[in-house]
């Protein structure tokens, strides 16, 4: 619960609809906001201007600790098979602007439907969905198979399997899927401004590399890196038929 800001606009004789009619989004996500959620850095910037507060006063979480020490950091896996599945199922439900999936084959969470529909369901209600899976063949999918240690053909099969399984997706308005031939270091699973970053560790599978949680609370963090590295990505990928 985020009582700061509602006692803000409490004080200000504000209500949420008047705040989602400034900020031009829908009552619903300033309800999510008045729940806890932390807002994108552009409309906290918004809030805070428009209540004549600085964005410390109402979430002093996106305050950077002059330890250096992010505060971005919500959770840390020793292995992606740690994550509890509530996490992902909070991850992808939570979204309201976009999912992204930036990976090689991510056919952990092709396989599972009920991820799969959670996912539908956000792009049905106009979430943008975009998955980045690896060519599968490419030089560079063939490439992180021998470093799995599994052999470029297993992996290039995983990917093939991981295209078929989210065939449900791609279909819908919103939800696109592109083939990158890229040498990743990480794979990334995005909802807004939640990422759940798995390293790609040289001799390990995906799955026993470790997993952390970020939401960003700034420009200025490690979660724009990774939003940026996603975009880059997709500029240069292809088109999925």
């Amino acid at each position: 619960m985020s009582d700061n800001l509602r006692y803000a606009l409490i004080r200000a004789h504000l209500r949420p609809v008047d705040i989602a009619a400034e900020l031009g989004v829908d009552p619903k996500t300033v309800d999510r906001w008045l729940k806890g959620r932390i807002p994108y850095p552009r409309h906290r910037w918004a809030i805070a201007e428009l209540l004549n507060l600085d964005e410390g006063e109402l979430w002093p979480d996106t305050v950077p600790r002059r330890q250096g020490v992010s505060n971005e950091i919500l959770a840390v896996y020793p292995h992606r098979w740690a994550v509890p599945h509530a996490v992902w199922q909070d991850l992808f439900e939570s979204a309201t602007e976009e999912i992204g999936i930036l990976a090689y084959s991510s056919l952990f969470l092709a396989e599972d439907a009920g991820l799969i529909r959670r996912i539908a369901e956000r792009a049905r209600n106009g979430v943008r969905v975009r998955i980045l899976l690896g060519d599968p063949e490419s030089q560079e999918v063939a490439a992180r198979g021998s470093d799995e240690r599994i052999g470029g053909h297993t992996i290039a099969a995983k990917i093939r399997n991981a295209i078929t399984l989210f065939q449900p997706l791609r279909g819908l308005p919103g939800a696109e899927l592109r083939f990158h031939r890229t040498v990743l270091y990480n794979s990334i699973y995005r909802a807004d401004d939640e990422l759940l970053v798995n390293a790609h560790v040289y001799g390990v599978p995906a799955a026993d590399a470790p997993v952390v949680h970020l939401r960003a609370n700034g420009d200025q963090g490690s979660v724009p890196v990774y939003l940026t590295s996603f975009e880059r990505t997709w500029d240069i990928a292809e088109p999925g038929t």
